[in-house]
């Protein structure tokens, strides 16, 4: 009889169970598709961003105003520099970008995944995969599994079953219903927002804006803007879903590091014959993909040309669906938990990973928190379990 069971194979779990298994519990983790880390690994297709080295004031803030008291422990305890020596203790070399982004040197996930599940396997660690946990019967967990419907009774049990996106891979969000009131409603974060663009967009689909100024409801940020077929997206629009989400209007600055006065002097020099779409090419360096679409969103064309640059409206027609997010708000509620994660209501049931109620941007952010909390969950489990 194993004395813990962890649900859900993912990096918060993962950690939970390393914990649970370096103080000497018995552990099993319960996931259920046919293999393990499967949102992880396909983090890692475009390199896996492990965290991002930046100091701790400016790396919790990007969790929010108000941080829960658990979640910021579990930052403090486990925050960029934890992140790095971990995956360095698991033979992986990591480097450094030159926007404080940090990337395993091979830049995937599945050799990191590997070298950690053979840690585990040490720490005696055993993972069932295709157990799809369907709630409790009683007091008892209850699996369906290749081999039929199964209960168990463990001592500690930690819940880390993912948000609700990329249904998939496995995070669909179904486990909501076994935790009730005590979840609040999912919300796509980390996504694109859908743009109905003319006909005359189709030649930039897929062409990103590199290092573009956003704004939306009072927060600015710097990053990629991609023209897609069905709207917006990339790593600058990330940042700003939340507030999007909510309603803020979007806002672009095409030319961030040029002031409106350099802008409008470079405006004011004699084009000749020139077309204005070539006079932006040869005075402002616009490529086609920023002309058109200056003059998708912008038209009818100021007067202040200048104005316009610095401060593009693009519309937008709200959030693509859910199950395209990269992560999700909503979740476990913190006020539901204890400050090591635990439920209030269930004694020796704790959560952890994105299926807690936090909110953060792609950028390292995202799988730290996930280890940070599945790592809270797992110590917390373990002096539990211990007693």
């Amino acid at each position: 009889m194993t004395d813990a069971i962890v649900i859900g194979a993912g990096p918060a779990g993962l950690m939970a169970a390393e914990e649970l298994g370096k103080a000497g519990v018995s552990v099993t983790v319960a996931e259920a598709m046919p293999s393990v880390g499967r949102k992880f690994l396909m983090a890692g297709k475009s390199g896996l961003n492990i965290t991002k080295a930046e100091p701790s004031t400016a790396f919790r803030a990007a969790y929010g105003a108000g941080l829960p008291t658990a979640l910021a422990k579990a930052l403090d305890d486990f925050g960029p520099d934890q992140v790095i020596a971990w995956a360095e203790g698991l033979g992986q070399t990591v480097f450094t970008g030159s926007t404080g982004r940090v990337f395993p040197t091979v830049m995937k996930a599945s050799p990191l995944l590997r070298a950690w599940l053979a840690r585990l396997r040490d720490d005696n660690v055993r993972i069932e995969t295709r157990w799809r946990w369907d709630g409790w019967q009683g007091d008892a967990l209850r699996f369906k599994t290749p081999n039929g419907t199964i209960t168990a009774t463990p001592k500690v049990t930690v819940l880390a079953t993912g948000g609700a996106s990329w249904a998939r891979l496995g995070a669909n969000g179904a486990w909501a219903e076994h935790l009730q009131d005590k979840v609040a409603p999912f919300a796509p974060a980390n996504m694109g927002f859908i743009v109905n663009w003319s006909p005359h967009m189709a030649p930039y689909f897929g062409i990103p804006i590199k290092s573009v100024g956003l704004m939306a409801g009072g927060q600015k940020t710097r990053g990629e803007l991609v023209i897609s077929k069905r709207g917006i997206e990339g790593g600058g629009i990330y940042m700003l879903s939340k507030p999007m989400r909510e309603g803020a209007p979007l806002t672009v600055d095409l030319l961030p590091d040029w002031s409106e006065d350099k802008i409008r002097a470079a405006l004011q020099k004699p084009r000749g014959k020139a077309s204005l779409t070539n006079h932006l090419r040869k005075v402002l360096r616009f490529s086609p993909v920023q002309i058109a679409l200056l003059m998708e969103c912008g038209r009818p064309l100021p007067d202040d040309l200048a104005l316009l640059i610095k401060a593009l409206p693009i519309s937008h027609q709200g959030p693509r669906p859910m199950d395209e997010a990269i992560s999700t708000a909503g979740g476990v509620r913190f006020s539901a938990l204890t400050n090591d994660l635990m439920l209030t209501h269930q004694s020796g049931v704790f959560c952890a990973g994105e299926m807690l109620d936090w909110e953060a941007p792609t950028g390292g952010y995202l799988i730290t928190g996930c280890l940070a909390t599945g790592r809270l969950a797992g110590i917390g489990a373990a002096k539990h379990c211990l007693g």
